[in-house]
């Protein structure tokens, strides 16, 4: 059954992001954030001593991260290639996990151009192919890096419906199991940099606050085939909303398995914000140059800054299953703090990539 046009008596104006005015509010609706949040909106700075017109660079000003290996995916467009640039700026050797690596050789030799000392190696990954996921991590640790971040920022907003090759709804697949299963298949990769080099190892998953809006949960029964064979059912906008929620619980999960195991690597879920890049390019509606976007919507350096702080600045160390928004621990949904919930998406998810 398709979810219908008003949505737990919610237009589509405010789940589906379809209006500039709506992009502006993803970012800081009142009757979405805490008061603490909505204080810091207005009054700028958050305890990080960061707000959200930070950027990358401000928010890294004076960390070295030289001796470090980044993987960043989505590295070629957007918030992933602000993070990758930054990064490279800071001394850390980043692999850009891109689809089209042409589009990534060029940044790459965008960034070299500015920063010549920039490490930086360009490998395919598509996160709609769990065999690209698991060729990608095959030939990453048969180059025998070290893995200290693993960036998890490829996304995609609302696309039309479609399938990826493993009979998986393909924004599902895109936003959230093939980061599952990327990092699974290099979590020991991780965990041996850890040791060897006493260095904290962490994960950052690109969320969105959209994820408050999956008041239905994950459904389970309409994410791959044969529940899902056709668009009649489907409503691309509350799968988006289900993906990022599936970010935020693999996240809580994952720093639960990771604590057990006494392992130091930390995993948290960040909100870029409402950033003008291409991953509203199925929806077509976002006008940057519009007054409401000049106010509220975020350029890619500022949408990056929150992934590179929870990557890279001290203050984060120790700090493992959070949310982070505008650089600062917020609060995410209550589905997003279920235990329960955390605990079946994972099974569930290993059941769609242990047999893949």
């Amino acid at each position: 059954m398709a979810f219908p046009m008003n949505l737990m008596g919610l237009s589509y104006h405010y789940i589906g992001c379809v209006s500039a005015t709506t992009v502006a509010l993803f970012g800081f609706l009142p009757f979405r954030r805490s008061i603490p949040e909505l204080m810091r909106f207005f009054e700028g700075k958050g305890p990080s001593g960061f707000s959200q017109w930070s950027t990358a660079e401000e928010v890294t000003q004076g960390i070295d991260g030289t001796g470090l290996t980044a993987i960043v995916t989505g590295a070629s467009s957007g918030i992933g290639r602000e993070t990758t640039r930054v990064l490279t700026l800071r001394g850390v050797h980043v692999v850009m996990a891109v689809r089209n690596t042409d589009s990534g050789r060029k940044v790459k030799e965008a960034i070299l151009e500015e920063n010549p000392n920039a490490k930086i190696d360009v490998k395919e990954l598509d996160l709609g192919s769990l065999a690209s996921v698991r060729n990608f991590a095959s030939e990453f640790k048969s180059l025998g890096f070290p893995l200290n971040l693993l960036i998890n920022n490829a996304g995609v907003f609302a696309p039309p419906f479609m399938l990826s090759p493993d009979k998986i709804d393909l924004q599902f697949q895109t936003n959230h199991l093939g980061h599952f299963l990327l990092t699974n298949l290099l979590l020991e990769t991780m965990k041996s940099t850890a040791r060897q080099s006493h260095k904290e190892g962490r994960i950052v998953n690109v969320s969105s606050i959209a994820h408050r809006f999956a008041y239905c949960g994950i459904q389970f029964d309409r994410i791959m085939a044969p529940s899902i064979n056709d668009e009649s059912w489907y409503n691309r906008v509350y799968g988006y909303l289900q993906s990022k929620l599936a970010n935020v619980l693999h996240a809580k999960e994952l720093t639960k398995h990771l604590k057990e195991e006494g392992v130091e690597i930390t995993a948290n879920s960040v909100h870029p914000g409402c950033v003008n890049t291409k991953i509203m390019r199925y929806l077509g509606f976002l006008n940057g140059s519009s007054i409401i976007a000049a106010y509220f919507v975020k350029n890619a350096s500022q949408g990056a800054a929150t992934t590179c702080y929870v990557a890279m600045h001290p203050q984060v160390k120790g700090i493992s299953g959070e949310y982070f928004v505008d650089c600062n621990i917020a609060n995410s949904s209550s589905l997003a703090k279920d235990a329960e919930l955390a605990k079946k998406m994972w099974d569930f998810s290993l059941s769609l990539t242990d047999a893949k």
